[in-house]
């Protein structure tokens, strides 16, 4: 009887004891009701309970859960239908509002999220639903944590996995990019058309410049040549003229002009009657010292 009384006196203390500790892990957090009333939230530790008076109602995790928010319809505000679905990513940042806030935070915001997921799709054209994928998140996420915040859940970001639009609003999309494309290539293509003839008609007018210029530095060049030959010809007179009056002025010079002036008549006379196959000859040509008389007084005179 006493063994008996032993092993139950034993069994009552390590039930006491079970009941009394209790370990909570890192990153949780349990709340403690007292005779069905809200107690203490044990956090990660060694905590102590009053067995049979104190019971564990919930027990939350405090790390940051990603929930998968159902595929739905939307419709946009051009009346065409797209099938959105979604993650969440939310935390409990208070375990006593989580457990007496709602009777179900995470069917909360899940349904909370679908709502204004489809109230923010039907306030866009098919077109923006893409390009506004940022806003629609903020927009999820700003509803939901407003809302949020009396439930003791943190939504930190909501992330559209995948607008998927009808077969044959798919197809029109496809071909209206294509459309786009083509267009690009073909306004490209007239663009590099342009631009190289506007290339062709620049290095023409540059080339005739170039040309132009050539030719006129050209004639600048041979005028001047044929002034330089000019002035040349006339200095080389000028001073050959100079040469033959300082010998004339010199001793023996006119007697060198006459013999000249007789040398040239002769040549001349010469010239003149070697015409045809005929000689001729002067009448007198006693007149031939008279005629180089005339001409060395011309001479003479011009001296």
């Amino acid at each position: 009887m006493d063994n008996m009384l032993l092993i139950l006196t034993g069994i009552v203390v390590i039930i006491f004891i079970v009941k009394t500790l209790n370990v909570v892990p890192q990153q949780h957090a349990w709340v403690v009701e007292r005779l069905g009333k809200y107690h203490a939230t044990f956090e990660p530790g060694l905590r102590f309970a009053m067995p049979f008076i104190d019971r564990i109602a919930y027990k939350h995790v405090l790390k940051e859960i990603p929930l998968d928010v159902p595929s739905q319809i939307c419709i946009t505000r051009d009346n065409t239908q797209l099938q959105v679905d979604g993650v969440l990513y939310f935390q409990v940042t208070d375990p006593r509002l989580a457990s007496y806030g709602t009777s179900d935070y995470i069917a909360a915001i899940t349904q909370l999220a679908q709502t204004t997921l489809r109230s923010a799709i039907g306030k866009m054209e098919l077109d923006k639903t893409f390009e506004e994928r940022d806003h629609i998140n903020m927009t999820v996420v700003a509803a939901l944590d407003e809302a949020a915040t009396s439930w003791g859940v943190k939504v930190l970001r909501y992330e559209i996995k995948d607008l998927t639009p009808p077969k044959e609003i798919l197809h029109a999309m496809q071909a209206q990019i294509t459309a786009e494309r083509e267009k690009r290539a073909l306004i490209a293509a007239s663009e590099g058309r342009k631009q190289e003839q506007i290339n062709i008609a620049t290095g023409e007018r540059e080339a005739f410049i170039q040309r132009s210029e050539g030719e006129k530095q050209a004639v600048i060049n041979n005028a001047q040549g044929e002034a330089a030959a000019i002035m040349a010809v006339a200095t080389a007179t000028a001073q050959a003229i100079q040469q033959v009056a300082a010998a004339i002025q010199s001793q023996g010079g006119m007697e060198a002009v006459n013999l000249k002036v007789a040398e040239k008549y002769v040549e001349a006379f010469g010239n003149v009657a070697k015409q045809g196959n005929t000689l001729i000859l002067p009448g007198n040509l006693a007149e031939m010292g008279s005629m180089v008389a005339a001409a060395m007084s011309i001479v003479k005179t011009q001296k």
